[in-house]
Parts: C-alpha cells; sequence; structure tokens
C-alpha cells in the first residue's frame, strides 16, 4: 500500500483509503490488485473512518458539515470479476484517442484479462493522467511571467509569446488548437473519476493540494468536482484561486464570474475578482467587486484601486496630446500600482518608448508583458482594446526585424478593428518592407549588390528604423567594398536592436577590414560573452588582438 501512495502522490489513494491516518494501516484495505493479499470483512468493517480536513478559511471555501458526512464514505471499487465483466467504453475510447494503439493497450485489462491498466491503478491511474495534462498544459503556456506574468511569451501571446519576439501567430494557434484538445481530454478523465468519486471529497484533497503548493494537482481535482456539480460556486472559486497562482489570470476571472452566476452575492469570489481586476488593469470593476466581498476583502485594494484609476486617467490624456514622456512615467506608475499584469498598460508604456524611438526598450517592455491566450484576451478586453495591443505589437515586431510575424499581428488587428486607419497605415508599411526584403534577398542571392542594396534602401524610405533592412544592406555595402558605409548601417541596426548579433558581427569584420582593429575587438568580446564557445568569434578576435600588437 506505501508504494502506491508515494507513486501517486495527489492524494487520490490516500482519499480513497483513508488519508493521513494515524493508526495502524493494518486496518486499512487494499485494492484488488495481483501481489497485495486480499482484504477481510473485518478489516472493510474496521475500516469507516477518515480524518477531517482543514485548511485556512480565508483562503479556500469549504463546507464543514459536508466535509463530516463524507469524511468516513468508502468509494466502491470492481472487483476482478467486475473488471472481467464490466467494460467502460467511454474510458476505452478515450486513452485510445489520445495515445493511438499504445492506449488500446493502456486499457486491455477490460477486454478480459485480470491487469490492472499498464502505468496506473484505477482512480489513481486516471487522475494522474488528467493532472499531468493540465501540468503539460501549464508548462507550454507559461508562459515565466505574471499572469502569466511571473511564469509562460505574449507567447508573447498574447501569452503569444514575447520573449525574443512573439513567434509566428500561426505556430500559436496551432499550439493553442493543441492545448484546447488536451484540455478536453482532462475533462473527459475528471468525468471518469466522477463516476467514482464524491465532489465535496475532490473539493477537500484539492484544497490540501492548494495549500501544500501543488496548483496543477489541485485545479485538476477542482474540475473533476465540477464536472459532477458545475453548479456549485465554491467548486468554480477554488478553480479561480488555482488559476491564479497557475498565472491563468484571464481564465481565473472566468471562473470567478462562474461562480457568482451561481451565487450572485458569493463574497469570496467577490473578493478574488476585485483582486484579479486590479492586477489586470481594470480599477472601476476592482471597486465594483470590492463593495461586494464584505468581510472578505483586503483591505489595500480600494487604495490601490483609486490610485490606479488616477494613473489611467493621466495616461489617456497623455495619448490624446501625444505627450509621450508623461504616458511612458503614468504607465509605469500604473503597473507599480498593482496593474501587474494589465496588458493594454504595459502596450501604452511600448507605445511611448515607440514614439521616443527607444525601439529595443520597447521590446523588453513587451517581453516582460503578460501572456494571455488570443480567444481569452479578446474576450476580457474586447476586439478595440486587443486590436490596439497587436498594432503596437506589430510596430515593435517590424523594428526588431520579426518582419512575418509584424505581418500576422497587424493583418490580425485589422480584422479586429476593420476602421482604424492607423491599423492599415502599418499594414501597407509592413507589406512596403516585406516586399523590399524578398526583392533585396533575391538580388543578393544572385550576387546583383548594388541592386540589393537599393532594394533594401527602398524599404527603409517606408520604415527608416528597421533594423533588419539596415542589416542587409551592410552586407550587400561589405561585399561592394564600401566598409565604412557597411559600419554606419550595422550600428544603426544595432542602435535599433542592441542584441543583434549578425550585425555585430558585420560590423566586427568591417572594422576589421579597415584596420580599425580595437573597434573590431570590442564588438568581437560582447560576442564572445554572449556565446563564449563560438570558436569563430574567439578565432578573430585572437587574430585582431594580434594585429593590434604589430601596430
Amino acid at each position: 500500500m506505501s508504494d502506491l501512495t508515494n507513486k501517486y502522490g495527489c492524494g487520490v489513494i490516500n482519499a480513497v483509503f483513508g488519508r493521513r491516518r494515524s493508526a495502524s494501516t493494518g486496518s486499512l484495505p487494499t485494492p484488488d490488485v495481483p501481489g497485495f493479499p486480499k482484504t477481510t470483512r473485518s478489516q472493510k468493517q474496521t475500516f469507516s473512518t477518515r480524518r477531517k480536513g482543514s485548511c485556512d478559511a480565508t483562503s479556500l471555501d469549504y463546507s464543514s458539515s459536508t466535509q463530516q458526512s463524507q469524511a468516513g464514505r468508502i468509494i466502491a471499487r470492481p472487483s476482478q470479476n467486475q473488471e472481467k465483466k464490466a467494460t467502460p467504453p467511454q474510458e476505452v475510447g478515450l486513452r485510445g484517442t489520445r495515445n493511438g494503439q499504445n492506449g488500446q493497450q493502456h486499457f486491455q485489462s477490460y477486454s478480459g484479462n485480470n491487469k490492472v491498466p499498464k502505468g496506473s491503478n484505477g482512480i489513481s491511474g486516471e487522475l494522474e493522467a488528467m493532472i499531468a495534462d493540465n501540468q503539460q498544459f501549464n508548462n507550454m503556456k507559461v508562459y515565466d511571467n505574471l499572469g502569466n506574468l511571473h511564469q509562460t511569451n505574449y507567447s508573447k501571446p498574447v501569452n503569444y509569446n514575447l520573449p525574443n519576439g512573439m513567434g509566428n501567430i500561426s505556430r500559436k494557434l496551432a499550439s493553442r488548437e493543441s492545448r484546447k484538445q488536451q484540455t478536453n481530454a482532462a475533462t473527459s478523465y475528471c468525468r471518469a473519476l466522477s463516476t467514482r468519486m464524491d465532489p465535496e471529497r475532490l473539493k477537500i484533497l484539492g484544497n490540501e493540494d492548494y495549500k501544500n503548493g501543488r496548483f496543477a494537482e489541485a485545479l485538476s481535482l477542482y474540475d473533476a468536482a465540477i464536472s459532477v456539480d458545475p453548479e456549485k460556486a465554491s467548486y468554480r472559486s477554488n478553480k479561480s484561486a488555482a488559476l491564479t497562482a497557475l498565472g491563468r489570470l484571464l481564465e481565473a476571472v472566468f471562473e470567478a464570474r462562474e461562480a457568482i452566476r451561481i451565487e450572485p452575492f458569493y463574497p469570496r469570489a467577490h473578493s478574488r475578482l476585485a483582486t484579479l481586476y486590479l492586477r489586470l488593469g481594470d480599477p472601476e470593476k476592482t471597486m465594483r467587486h470590492y463593495k461586494q466581498a464584505g468581510s472578505e476583502a483586503e483591505a489595500n485594494v480600494i487604495t490601490k484601486a483609486q490610485k490606479l484609476q488616477v494613473h489611467i486617467s493621466r495616461c489617456n490624456e497623455a495619448k490624446k496630446r501625444k505627450d509621450w514622456n508623461t504616458l511612458l512615467k503614468e504607465s509605469s506608475l500604473a503597473i507599480s500600482a498593482g496593474a501587474d499584469s494589465a496588458l493594454q498598460i504595459y502596450a501604452w508604456k511600448a507605445e511611448g518608448l515607440l514614439k521616443l524611438h527607444k525601439h529595443h526598450e520597447a521590446d523588453q517592455v513587451l517581453s516582460n508583458a503578460p501572456k494571455f491566450e488570443i480567444d481569452d484576451c479578446t474576450k476580457f478586453y474586447g476586439l478595440v482594446v486587443h486590436a490596439n495591443v497587436l498594432f503596437i505589437k506589430a510596430q515593435v515586431d517590424l523594428a526588431a526585424g520579426r518582419v512575418d510575424d509584424a505581418m500576422e499581428e497587424i493583418q490580425m488587428a485589422a480584422k479586429m478593428d476593420s476602421n482604424n486607419k492607423e491599423i492599415n497605415m502599418i499594414m501597407h508599411k509592413t507589406m512596403a518592407v516585406m516586399g523590399a526584403r524578398s526583392k533585396g534577398n533575391d538580388l543578393f542571392k544572385a550576387a546583383k549588390y548594388s541592386e540589393a542594396c537599393l532594394a533594401y534602401g527602398e524599404g527603409l524610405d517606408h520604415d527608416p528604423f528597421n533594423s533588419l533592412l539596415f542589416c542587409n544592406r551592410a552586407a550587400c555595402r561589405s561585399k561592394l567594398g564600401l566598409f565604412e558605409k557597411a559600419v554606419e548601417d550595422c550600428t544603426m541596426a544595432l542602435n535599433i536592436r542592441p542584441s543583434y548579433s549578425k550585425a555585430r558581427l558585420r560590423r566586427a569584420d568591417c572594422n576589421a577590414k579597415l584596420g580599425k582593429w580595437q573597434a573590431s575587438i570590442d564588438d568581437y568580446e560582447a560576442l564572445r560573452r554572449e556565446a563564449p564557445e563560438d570558436e569563430e568569434v574567439n578565432s578573430a578576435l585572437r587574430q585582431a588582438k594580434q594585429e593590434l600588437q604589430r601596430l
């Protein structure tokens, strides 16, 4: 029995057969698994109680009377003979769908033999798989930033993936569909569990996992409880808490809203929504839910909401006046005031930096922005706000040379807000840059360096802050022996994007050809700090130092 308990850390075996019992384990019944002795009738009769669960009432929702009534319940498990006779087609189909032939083999025991499904033991095996799905889902998302701001790339999603670049939206959409399938499969596991476990017990187990910091496991257990009784407000509220702990703030909002739909005056759900809306940058809704939270409300939330409201008002005024320094200042203060996961406020800050031609800093701001799923973001913020976020993100990506990402983002923004003239203008600019890049690349491959240089220059006429076009034109000028001009283009590219390694390497090479060894050494040393094991850089650095010593 101890082996099973250790294997399934989620606590299901303990939940079924008594969790954290101080009494001797000799009276505990054991499952009908090969290798275990049969449970005697007297043992079954003596096993009838379970220690009452307890938890901090300020963090999760409990029903003490129900807890006591459920504490002694034993969940019936089918005997080996019953397993032979009864074939649960839903479970077979589910696991088979997820794992193909392996899934069919996994449930081989239901087709007539006496073996427990490979890799699992009844309920615990199913829940283990469900928890693994939830953990995989969270690992894919998070996104390392809060909301996912302190977790899982505005995936640089929007939860989109912003670190080092948002990445191709089409890849995100495919990833999103994959995650949806995983979530649906996890829900099916919940339904399978629900036929054999009481929802209140699942909630109690989830509360214990939550207390111990096992948020993915807690979320799976709350999902299982909801699959049995979807109209229980406490289950939804507790799920909202688990989602918040995992950084999935928008989903947490939706679950808390469901709790209030079920029970409109549920103070704990109102308190959770007040905190969530503060972090997401909506002070009006924060104050509204704070008033309905009663004694559950956090004392400092209302003060933060009032300060946030002032900063947001100043941000809107600064945008109207095109006072970008003030916008930058007030958006930073708004984030510090508690809106640490407010995507639109991060976008305002990035916009201010863009207008001040601080493209690299704007990119860093969006890299630290929350990462949300595209559908969740649109549902929460609305089409117009989400379109504005994509509009700003597209400009940052365009300057950083992520032209394909910028094109997909601006196209999506145009679909959301088709009458926005600024969005349409950026779309035409992006198309011009893409055309210039493609034309220049074709000419460069054909060794027509002068014509390629002109093509890249045409792109820069449309977007004079595009690091990619500057770097590409520098390559053409280097081929033409125009090393000083190439150095100038590389410097422009690095001013826009200091982390652009290709531009730095190209500038180091051109300076070496000009005999400017110290400038070349400086760039090579910067590159070596980024990639210490790059032999090409190390070799070039050694050679540059030797040449400098000869002078």
